[in-house]
């Protein structure tokens, strides 16, 4: 940041930072407490479900073996039937377990926490929760077939002969996955030998210190940009707005970078050696995106591998056009942003989910840059890519959603009063 800027910041606004002006209540703590609390509760329900699920699958192996040893040919097709019927009663009550925790979150977030920090990390956990709960149970699903179908079982990675289904659905197994920095589950992971204590260390120290000078940006710059900028909103000043969107984007810029540091480089990395988890790419160069849709495929792996793995794979599988994939992907992704976002700043303005689908076309705009020959298509992508991501997608976001805030909570709604 220009020290220039440094100074001229405090010499008009004097230092706003004040450990002790946070407006939160105490009612917030217990509730975001309670919240988290009930997690076990759902998972031990979802272990309970594939619990009865593998004993299904266990019955229905030790008749297939008893008719092939007397000789009699089991009806495929009505085997097949039996499998779906399974499927489908395991899925629904998957379904209206995992949702109903996501439901119960988001219904308590919204009415009940009023800090939105607080009601941001509660969101945040019963989201990742939810993605992890649906993991479980597609993943058991397709290991429950090939348990039943031998052939199909050739297919399955090498990894998962160290723990085979249905030995996978335990207790243990599952605690390990809730914890573990992966949306996807499989019933083995690649581990490291030891924990390297002092790694860990280094790590929660950049995590630590990284939320203090979030903390710092946040409250001595960002705040005076937002809150000079409401009386532009509410009189609908274009030019004026546009002028407060360049100057945010520069501090909104260094509180991603600094958020994306420490989530997926320090708080992932520290959560995976204790946990001695294997696979720590997190993310790739995204910053040296030649297109927009490189950018999604790379910033946030363990979000893109789930989304490939249960959305995006099995719709093409299924005989639909990789198009039609990308464009479920980004509407389920828009979605759980605008729960993300809307719920814990309690205004459903629909922003998240409408940034996330305008993704599609510039995905479109830029991909031919990105299999340009030579280096002038990735330079010219690289471009569009970072002017979107700088002064239109998070100032633009956090602009919206703070005069919301404070249409309903604040200044603005005393002032139109």
């Amino acid at each position: 940041m220009n020290l220039r800027l440094v100074v001229e910041n405090f010499m008009k606004y004097g230092v706003l930072i004040c450990i002790r002006c946070h407006d939160y209540r105490r009612i917030d703590i217990f509730y975001s407490t309670l919240l988290y609390a009930l997690v076990p509760c759902h998972l031990l329900v979802a272990y309970l479900l594939e619990l009865g699920a593998a004993q299904h699958a266990r019955s229905a192996l030790g008749r297939m073996k008893r008719s092939a040893d007397s000789n009699s040919k089991d009806d495929p097709v009505q085997a097949s039937r039996s499998f779906q019927a399974t499927w489908y009663t395991i899925a629904w009550a998957h379904g209206i377990n995992a949702t109903f925790c996501l439901l119960v979150t988001t219904y308590v977030v919204y009415f009940h926490i009023n800090h939105p920090l607080i009601g941001s990390i509660c969101q945040v956990h019963a989201i990742i929760v939810w993605l992890k709960n649906c993991s479980y149970a597609f993943t058991n699903r397709d290991l429950r077939h090939a348990y039943l179908n031998p052939t199909s079982a050739s297919t399955l990675p090498e990894l998962y002969s160290q723990c085979p289904y249905p030995r996978n659905v335990t207790i243990r197994n599952l605690a390990y996955f809730w914890w573990a920095p992966t949306l996807v589950y499989q019933p083995v992971y690649p581990r490291s030998p030891t924990i390297r204590w002092l790694f860990v260390l280094k790590r929660v120290a950049e995590g630590f210190a990284l939320s203090m000078f979030i903390w710092l940006a946040s409250a001595q710059y960002a705040a005076p940009v937002l809150r000079n900028s409401l009386d532009k909103m509410a009189t609908l000043n274009i030019a004026s707005i546009i002028e407060r969107l360049m100057k945010l984007s520069t501090i909104s810029l260094i509180i991603w970078l600094a958020g994306f540091f420490a989530v997926f480089q320090s708080i992932l990395n520290a959560l995976a050696e204790l946990m001695r988890f294997g696979d720590r790419e997190f993310y790739t160069d995204w910053w040296n995106s030649p297109s927009v849709g490189n950018y999604w495929r790379t910033w946030n792996k363990p979000v893109y591998h789930f989304m490939r793995r249960h959305i995006y794979s099995p719709l093409v599988g299924r005989g639909f056009s990789s198009g039609f994939a990308s464009t479920m992907v980004f509407v389920f992704s828009g979605l759980l942003h605008e729960l993300l976002v809307g719920i814990p700043t309690h205004n459903i303005l629909g922003v998240a989910f409408i940034g996330m689908l305008v993704q599609l076309p510039m995905i479109y705009l830029t991909a031919p840059l990105e299999k340009m020959q030579g280096i002038n298509g990735r330079v010219i992508g690289n471009c569009i890519f970072w002017i979107s991501f700088c002064l239109v997608g998070q100032p633009l976001a956090a602009l919206m959603y703070f005069f919301a805030w404070q249409a309903k909570y604040g200044s603005v709604s005393r002032l139109e009063k």
